[in-house]
């Protein structure tokens, strides 16, 4: 006899189980609701808990880790009661601890320790907000719940993005500051709005324009499918209100990548349709699109204009068209549902029951909006119709752009660095810490532009195919089930699919997924398509594991009590820290004031490279003006055991070279510049600082008269000039549609050095062209009047001269004179 297979009920259980465990009197359900609720409108003010790998971004993360220890054991005690492994969805709420875990075993060879726990820490939210909804939406009620909350939550987040776009900045905060973001002085939300080399560009609570339109992509298919399974006609309203606002706030924000995705994300949501739905669909989403074009111009120039100066006016009048539009918009979608609708149905239902007639429609689809993509691209007039901003932005489109391009040498890099981390990566925030080492170009980037590139080089072979199986699990899962389905349940969960597709496509080009809010949306989506799964766990082994019932939670109960302590830590020392930034700021110069809440920092995370880094510059400080040794022991101490920890911190690197020089050891600073050359082959100020070292010690030696270690050191600082003259060289190599990224050329110090050694060594040509580099009129400046003297001095052994700087010189200081006189005969 076969076992009984579950029937769908809150956690797979039987009916009766079902119905008791599901009742929406649960304490348990509905704390758990409160808190979710709680945290969605509370996240994405916190900057979207961007994870931009610096300790500004860390605090409303590590707050994120404490509400994550509540959830865990908030569920841990519900299963206590409810714990089973029936279904294959089961074994998913264990088989996605290996997301973390495999992080884990990543920070034993991590780039960076401390983003590598940091990212571990992520990982278990994200596992939280999966068990959370995997467990919420097993009732029917809280399944709805879920549904509704995600969507008002986002209708918030589009409002408010809009009042900042038309210039009610200072308003829209006033309502949110007391939970949102610090924001310092500024009276509205920073960067709501960010312009950039195109203008402004409406960012909302993620101060990332791209991730904010690959968000609005999700958002605006899951208003129209929302609004299509209303059944009455004043929720059919309520959709329908937000989807002009939607698509205006998509087009605002300019980014070219999500009108890319935008037909791509389209094409995988239409075959979960039946053809009549798939047609309706698409006909709200041509009446808003249209509609919208109508007063994009307007409200896109009235845009721009607020955000450089507010006019009440000039605001009122984009706001009437806004609501307008939107008001005809929702008239035109509630009689498109209650009567265009189930027309449609009818004449489409003997097509309906034909084979591939849910992939029909999609292929036309895509053939029209490639001939739309061809009108849009080419110079056939069509863009001529949109704002000039968004126009250029379209017309711009081509796989020769400055930002196709570097996204691909991005992903080339990537590749560099899995190629020698490939088992396990190189731990979290991988990229972050070694993208200098295997840049193609000086370009700056802590995101690799690529969720699953990004992916691949912190947790390597072995966490990538535990991501992909685990992705292709719960899609296959949910697939499954939804060809089971009737019509109602499969409605129930499609938002979810919507939400979760829509951000794993964008986050192929994108670091969208670097906003841990986004991911925590991602698995919550997740752990809500396949919640409904029946499918019997069938291995004899496995259910013997489901009768274990105090195990699960019991290991979720420890877990919540470990983590939360570790969390609380890690906030309070996140928070001592900035109280010593804020002190600095604020000009304290006490010693003891600053250094003790530095201190409680360090002792819970004691090679966190920026507290470190902080309480290194105050003791150089102190010792600089005390000479005490034992603040300088202390500070090198410090410094070396963080670089154990961090090693491709630059920063430390620079105060370690620092620590060198403030006791003249110009032999170890050179040392380890030029080793670190290696590890940031396109740092010119490492360049700079090894090549002026050689020159230093070279010139000793010079006056010391020892010619071996002069030639030595000489040597040594010509071959690093030549090193640098060959990456310059490199970056002719680029295409000439691509920037190159950060300035790489010769700065004056570089060329005095060169030029010292060149006259030293009587190549007094090549002397005059590095000094050259350092000649300007600032001579009040004494580093100028030094490369100048030496530039006269260059010259005059050649027979030539410069009369105009000479007489610039000698003006500035007559002793100038002499000093350049000395130089030509210096043997």
């Amino acid at each position: 006899m076969g076992t009984k297979k579950p029937q769908p009920g809150y956690y797979s259980g039987t009916k009766k189980s079902a119905s008791t465990s599901t009742s929406a009197n649960s304490i348990l359900l509905w704390i758990l609701l409160g808190i979710t609720s709680l945290f969605l409108f509370w996240a994405p003010f916190q900057k979207a808990l961007f994870n931009g790998n610096f300790s500004s971004f860390e605090g409303p993360i590590f707050s994120s880790l404490v509400w994550t220890c509540i959830i865990f054991f908030l569920l841990s005690v519900f299963l206590f009661y409810h714990w089973k492994l029936q279904t294959q969805a089961d074994l998913l709420t264990i088989a996605v601890w290996l997301i973390p875990i495999s992080y884990l075993i990543s920070t034993f060879s991590a780039a960076s320790s401390t983003l590598a726990f940091n990212l571990f820490y992520i990982q278990i939210i994200y596992v939280a907000f999966f068990l959370l909804a995997y467990y919420i939406s097993n009732a029917k009620f809280g399944l709805t719940f879920l549904k509704y909350l995600l969507i008002a939550s986002a209708y918030v987040i589009v409002a408010f993005g809009l009042l900042n776009w038309l210039g009610q900045k200072e308003g829209v905060f006033r309502l949110v500051n007391w939970f949102a973001a610090d924001m310092g002085l500024l009276k509205y939300y920073e960067h709501a709005v960010m312009e950039d080399s195109n203008g402004p560009r409406l960012t909302s609570v993620f101060q990332y324009a791209n991730t904010y339109a690959g968000y609005l992509i999700a958002i605006l298919l899951c208003a129209v499918h929302m609004l299509m399974t209303s059944k009455r006609w004043y929720t059919i309203a309520l959709h329908a209100l937000f989807v002009v606002p939607i698509i205006i706030s998509f087009f605002v924000t300019l980014s070219r990548g999500a009108l890319v995705v935008l037909p791509v994300i389209v094409l995988l949501v239409l075959p979960f349709l039946k053809l009549y739905k798939q047609v309706t669909y698409l006909l709200h989403l041509l009446i808003s699109f249209v509609l919208s074009f109508i007063i994009l111009n307007q409200v896109t120039t009235v845009g721009v204009q607020l955000f450089k100066t507010y006019d009440s006016q000039t605001a009122l009048s984009a706001w009437t068209s806004l609501i307008l539009c939107s008001l005809g918009y929702t008239v035109l979608a509630v009689l498109i549902q209650l009567f265009v609708e189930p027309w449609l149905q009818r004449k489409l239902d003997k097509l309906q029951s034909k084979r591939f007639s849910h992939i029909g429609l999609p292929l036309i689809v895509v053939v029209a909006g490639t001939i739309g993509a061809v009108l849009l691209l080419n110079d056939t007039g069509v863009t001529k119709m949109l704002p000039e901003n968004i126009r250029t932005r379209i017309e711009n489109i081509n796989f020769q752009q400055h930002s196709v391009l570097e996204r691909g040498t991005f992903y080339k890099d990537a590749i560099k660095v899995f190629e020698d981390y490939p088992v396990f990566g190189a731990g979290g925030g991988a990229w972050s810490s070694l993208y200098e080492k295997y840049q193609n170009n000086p370009y700056t980037s802590r995101q690799a532009h690529n969720f699953y590139l990004q992916y691949l080089v912190e947790t390597g072979i072995v966490g990538g195919i535990i991501f992909i199986l685990i992705l292709l699990s719960i899609f296959y899962i949910y697939i499954r089930n939804y060809l089971r389905q009737n019509e109602e349940e499969r409605e129930h969960r499609f938002i979810f699919y919507i939400i979760a597709i829509g951000l794993l496509v964008h986050s192929a080009l994108d670091f969208d997924l670097s906003f841990v809010y986004l991911g925590l949306l991602l698995f919550l989506c997740m752990g809500a398509m396949v919640s409904s799964d029946t499918s019997e766990v069938k291995a004899a082994w496995l259910q013997t594991l489901g009768t274990k019932k105090w195990a699960f939670p019991s290991i979720l109960v420890v877990l919540s009590f470990i983590l939360f302590f570790n969390a609380v830590q890690l906030v309070s020392a996140n928070r001592n820290y900035t109280t010593t930034k804020n002190l600095l700021a604020s000009g304290n110069t006490d010693f003891n004031q600053l250094i003790a809440p530095l201190n409680l920092a360090l002792e819970q995370r004691p090679t966190h490279p920026e507290y470190v880094l902080q309480k290194v510059a105050i003791l150089f400080q102190v010792y600089s003006q005390s000479k005490d040794e034992n603040y300088y022991k202390e500070a090198v101490s410090l410094i070396d055991q963080a670089r154990e920890k961090e090693p491709f911190d630059y920063f430390l690197i620079e105060r370690k070279i620092q620590s060198y020089l403030l006791k003249d050891n110009q032999q170890e600073a050179l040392n380890l510049a030029s080793e670190q050359i290696d590890n940031f082959p396109w740092k010119v100020a490492l360049y700079e600082k090894a090549i002026d070292l050689a020159t230093r010690l070279g010139a000793q030696a010079f006056e010391k008269r020892d010619q071996q270690s002069q030639e030595q050191y000489w040597s040594k600082a010509i071959e690093l000039y030549h090193r640098f003259e060959s990456q310059k060289q490199a970056l002719a190599s680029l295409p000439k549609e691509q920037l190159q990224g950060n300035e790489f050329s010769l700065t004056p110090q570089m060329g005095f050095s060169l030029g010292q050694i060149y006259y030293l060594q009587k190549k007094y040509p090549e002397s005059e062209n590095m000094l050259r580099i350092g000649v300007s009129d600032n001579l009040a400046d004494a580093f100028t009047r030094q490369n100048t003297r030496w530039y006269l001095a260059a010259l005059q052994k050649q027979g030539k001269n410069d009369q105009a700087v000479y007489d610039k010189l000698v003006a500035a200081d007559p002793n100038e004179k002499n000093e350049v006189q000395f130089l030509v005969n210096l043997k």
